[in-house]
């Protein structure tokens, strides 16, 4: 690897413009999903009761853990905080994995949808941020 990386490099097979739209469009997606999961824990928790129940968590956690959620969507939608927020959508979306697994919910939908999910998160930093393309550089 070369002393002095381009900011910007990205595989040479994507150009700089189609990368920065797909990952925009691919984060997109997920602060939609992000959003979408907040919004259900605060305003119509009652949609989610057995999943919570099946999962051993408390009704009244929704009440927590959807301002989590938000928050960690607004973090990761704004440029200047978007690595704290994949850093903490990770988080979060790893203990969804774990809380599944250890109800032997192991390839679960649910689960398989929370690996997709943080793949896409970081998936979509990478093509729309040169700092993490430089950090994680995929190609030579």
């Amino acid at each position: 690897m070369s002393e002095t990386m381009n900011l910007n490099q990205v595989p040479a097979t994507i150009p700089l413009r189609r990368a920065l739209w797909t990952g925009r469009i691919m984060s997109a997606f997920v602060v939609i999903a992000l959003v979408a999961d907040g919004a259900i824990q605060l305003l119509a928790p009652e949609q989610i009761a057995s999943i919570l129940q099946e999962a051993g968590f408390a009704m009244g956690l929704t009440r927590v853990v959807g301002p989590i959620i938000l928050a960690c969507a607004i973090l990761y939608a704004i440029p200047a905080t978007a690595v704290l927020g994949a850093i903490l959508v990770t988080g979060f979306l790893g203990g969804a994995i774990c809380a599944h697994i250890r109800i032997g919910e192991l390839g679960s939908p649910p689960e398989l949808i929370s690996l997709l999910l943080g793949a896409t998160t970081w998936g979509g930093l990478y093509l729309r941020d040169p700092r993490i393309r430089a950090i994680l550089p995929l190609v030579h």
